[in-house]
């Protein structure tokens, strides 16, 4: 997913084969009644002693522990879900479905992609046809992007990338430290790119090293669940109306909202965005829903829990975030910085409001203030420093130079 030139493949054609099946089932019909009765009796008896081939379902509990939209659907769509996953884990060409509700299989089809990451090998498109005989059900028909041989390979060389990250972080990690790291490492080694190939799914993640937002949002699922931390991908729009994807994580019993994709510094600099390219960005480092919802909207299909904490945002966690302005306390997190030799100070408010208030002092008497302090303990003759001004996310960035 990206902002330009982005097509909502997926639903399109689910939309597409949900007409062309309605439209097949009443030619079908149509057919029936204009044939001799005696031919109609043939076909009717066929249909009525047709056994439909439905797989028997083997999948352990424990494979479906954790997964959020399988665990908030009725215990009848369940067992469909738990068809589906089964027959698109074996890449089954035809996966029959105890429903004859060809729209809500296609739905169902997206909650198992977006509860397991690791399927990269579908494109997430499917044709479903239902058919209401003697017992009503669906054949769905995924289309496979890699299969066999190729398909075994290719899940090879994630695994070896993703044990290669897994091993640079205890597994006595808090979740906190898990959900950071594994924020800061996707936005290191993966470059933004929306020409990128499988850039919808994990192998462009952990394989080719450049993606988009389905590509991060899933490579984020798909770490921290190895981990042992809870986390799901969500899909939604971002400013502009344009579609995106980023995730929804548990910490220390919040939950809270996770975006890869925002944090990083090249796909801020596509955007462009402020932010010095070499910097990575936090504001969604653990957001609650008032700080994601400036700028994101799930989409309605799914209910999400509330996010009401920010207690593990990155920003409150290291000292930068306020909820109240004092001028005396911004100069010396200020002088804090220049005397540590900081690259740059960080304020991030949690209000409109409050930022406002901070900003027209900060820029107009507290900044010089700072710089003295700056050219006095470097003995500089001049002073030079940049910043960042983000009222739509309530923040404000110093960035100090030290020649």
């Amino acid at each position: 997913m990206g902002r330009k030139g982005r097509k909502r493949r997926r639903g399109c054609l689910a939309s597409l084969a949900g007409i062309l099946l309605l439209l097949f089932g009443g030619a079908a019909v149509l057919y029936l009644a204009e044939v001799d009765l005696e031919v109609g009796q043939k076909v009717k008896e066929v249909a009525e002693t047709f056994d439909v081939p439905f797989q028997e379902i083997e999948v352990p509990k424990e494979k479906l522990a954790g997964k959020y939209y399988y665990q908030a659907l009725l215990d009848t769509e369940k067992e469909i879900y738990k068809e589906i996953m089964q027959g698109v884990m074996e890449s089954e060409e035809e996966i029959y479905i105890h429903t004859a509700d060809a729209d809500r299989a296609n739905e169902l089809f997206q909650y198992v992609l977006k509860d397991f990451p690791e399927i990269f090998w579908c494109d997430g498109t499917a044709t479903s046809t239902s058919y209401s005989k003697r017992e009503s059900y669906t054949v769905m028909e995924p289309v496979y992007r890699y299969e066999g041989e190729e398909k075994d390979a290719m899940a090879g060389q994630i695994e070896a990338s993703a044990e290669e990250c897994l091993a640079g972080i205890s597994r006595d990690a808090s979740d906190y430290e898990k959900i950071l790291y594994v924020y800061e490492y996707i936005v290191n080694h993966v470059e933004y790119d929306m020409e990128a190939p499988d850039n919808q799914n994990i192998y462009s993640v952990f394989v080719n090293g450049r993606s988009v937002c389905a590509g991060y949002s899933k490579a984020t699922q798909y770490l921290l669940e190895q981990m042992g931390v809870f986390c799901t991908y969500v899909t939604g729009t971002a400013l502009g109306g344009q579609s995106h994807a980023w995730n929804l994580v548990a910490c220390g019993g919040e939950y809270y909202y996770v975006d890869t994709t925002w944090g990083d510094p090249v796909f801020l600099a596509s955007e462009d965005s402020d932010e010095p390219y070499d910097n990575i960005s936090y504001d969604y480092m653990c957001c609650d829903d008032d700080e994601l919802f400036r700028t994101h909207t799930p989409d309605p299909a799914a209910e999400l829990p509330a996010c009401t904490s920010m207690r593990d945002n990155y920003y409150v966690v290291n000292g930068m975030y306020y909820e109240a302005y004092d001028g005396e306390t911004a100069l010396q997190k200020m002088n804090e910085a220049i005397s540590q030799g900081n690259d740059s100070t960080v304020f991030k408010f949690s209000g409109s409001s409050i930022y406002r208030d901070a900003h027209d002092d900060i820029f107009q008497n507290q900044i010089q203030k700072a710089a003295r302090k700056l050219a006095e303990q470097y003995g500089l003759s001049r002073v030079s420093y940049r910043y960042v001004d983000n009222p739509e996310l309530n923040k404000i960035i110093i960035y100090w130079s030290y020649e």
